[in-house]
């Protein structure tokens, strides 16, 4: 099979269910910044973090393979059947998210990016899951997505941010805290 197909050539690419849509569409916008993201949280992945940590965002990547075939869908057209989101999903976010939180010191201030090259790579990933959420909330006012989606990715900001500071204490390294000029 060949990787090229020449049928995006003219700046048109087709969803799952074969609409065919300019490359600029919301929809293709979601699910490109989800498959951005990805490539954030596999580069995360491949620094110095601990085997439990590796893992869970292996699992990350598949629920975004997961959200990424929701998003490429064409809702009214699609037959195929693609993976679901569960709740279960948000949950598990939110118990990792629970359970880093114990170990760590109560947030009192701003954190700027950084401390070494993973947590500055969750700070990037972070940022660019809030640009997919933002971009995924404008799609559904004008067609249909899961809300679970929008929700997976307002968690897994929270999460990457929450991991960036877990990363920082585990190494023992200072926050950077925001200290504003007033």
């Amino acid at each position: 099979m060949k990787i090229y197909t020449k049928t995006g050539d003219t700046g048109l690419t087709s969803l799952i269910g074969g609409t065919r849509v300019p490359k600029y569409d919301l929809r293709i916008e979601s699910y490109g910044t989800v498959d951005e993201l990805n490539s954030y949280i596999g580069m995360i992945r491949d620094q110095n973090i601990s085997a439990d940590q590796n893992e869970f965002l292996k699992e990350v990547q598949d629920r975004l393979f997961t959200i990424g075939a929701a998003l490429a869908s064409d809702p009214e057209k699609s037959k195929m059947k693609i993976p679901d989101l569960k709740l279960s999903d948000i949950e598990v976010l939110e118990r990792q998210m629970d359970e880093m939180n114990e170990v760590l010191p109560e947030l009192k201030h701003f954190v700027l990016p950084g401390g070494d090259q993973a947590i500055s790579f969750c700070h990037i990933a972070r940022c660019v899951c809030r640009r997919a959420e933002r971009i995924t909330v404008h799609l559904k006012q004008d067609s249909f997505v899961d809300e679970k989606v929008i929700i997976y990715l307002n968690r897994l900001s929270d999460f990457l941010f929450v991991l960036a500071r877990k990363l920082c204490f585990d190494r023992n390294l200072p926050e950077n805290k925001w200290l504003p000029r007033v």
